[in-house]
Formats: C-alpha cells, structure tokens, sequence
C-alpha cells in the first residue's frame, strides 16, 4: 500500500529478459533508507518486490505486469518514479494506493496554464465510470485530482512541485502512463451489485 506521493527519481540501470519477465536494475537519485529485500516498492505507480539492495534496486516483472503497465517500454536510461510502501503511523499525504495498476493511458495533449502542467490521456473504456471529477487519480505513482472527464479521455494539472520532484516533466505527446484508478469506487460499485442480486 502507497499513498502516491513520489519520493525520489531513478534511472533504468540495466534490463535483463529471461523466461519472459524481465528483470529492471534502477539506480535511484537519492538513498531510499529504511528498506531491505522483499520490500515493495511502487515503480512507476507499480507494486514491485525489491529483489536486491547491495548496490542498486533490483525488481523482477512478470508477463502479467509487463502487459497490463508501462514497464514493457523502458530502456536503459529511462527515468521512473519511486515511493517506499506506506508506514500506517504515518500521514496521508495522497490517497490510498494499491500499486495495481488498472490500465495504461496515452497523452494526447499537454498544456501550460501559468507554472501548472496541463496532461489530458486516454482512458478505456471499460474505467471511465472510475475517473470522477475532483476524485483521486494515480498517474505512475502520483496521487493526482481529476479536473476535467471527457468520454474517452480525462485531465489532470501538476503543480510546479511535482513537475519537479517526478518523471512528469519528462511527459510527451504519446508518452503512455500508468492508471490506478481510486479503490473505493470499484468496492462501493462491487457492493451495489451484491444488493441488487
């Protein structure tokens, strides 16, 4: 569990491809204490298992991860966002974040309002019903609000702050991110299905 507030930047070290996973060595730009193997930690909004401490932070994806995130596309020297899993005596800064991403988006548009960063992406259809607006959003890892829905596609503003501390001033045309949509929505929707049954 995360609250996506992104701690730190790393850089794609090395990918190593064996039996269809795919292994990713990340250098991060600054120490992550207080962490040891088996850890796990929220790669680009992802739940990952830290497999090795010694130098870098290594993770294994599996097919399943690969296919559903956007971790398939990173090469060597990409950069992702990084957040230790959450320590429940501490505040929540963001919202409640599973790691479980639910779908990936493409930035179709991208704006400058003053310092604040505009993105507008695609959504699939299938979670629309999920993106509310003002609601909770994670976009790789981030906790972000929802300014504006659309039918196939939503917005999302980052302040100066965030821009500067994420991979979100990296962001491009037909750059894909990934989405977590908020968890109370799909349980309030799971249980007003059991009451109409």
């Amino acid at each position: 569990m995360f609250n996506g507030i992104v701690e730190c930047i790393g850089v794609i070290e090395n990918i190593d491809e064996i039996n269809c996973c795919k292994t990713f060595t990340i250098r991060p730009h600054s120490k992550l204490s207080d962490i040891k193997i088996n850890d796990s930690i929220s790669v680009n909004g992802v739940c990952l298992t830290l497999t090795d401490d010694r130098e870098y932070l290594e993770f294994t994806a599996i097919p399943e991860t690969l296919k559903m995130t956007n971790l398939d596309k990173l090469k060597i020297g990409s950069l992702v966002n990084l957040e230790r899993s959450l320590k429940m005596n501490a505040r929540i800064s963001g919202h409640y974040v599973q790691g479980h991403v639910d779908c990936m988006g493409e930035i179709i548009a991208i704006s400058h309002e003053g310092d604040a960063l505009n993105v507008k992406m695609t959504i699939p259809h299938a979670m629309r019903n999920y993106i509310v607006y003002k609601g909770y959003i994670t976009i790789d890892g981030m906790s972000i609000t929802v300014v504006r829905c659309e039918k196939d596609n939503f917005s999302i503003a980052l302040i100066p702050h965030t821009q500067a501390l994420t991979i979100a001033k990296n962001y491009s045309l037909n750059t894909w991110v990934n989405i977590e949509t908020d968890i109370l929505g799909r349980y309030i929707e799971k249980f007003l299905e059991a009451r109409t049954k």
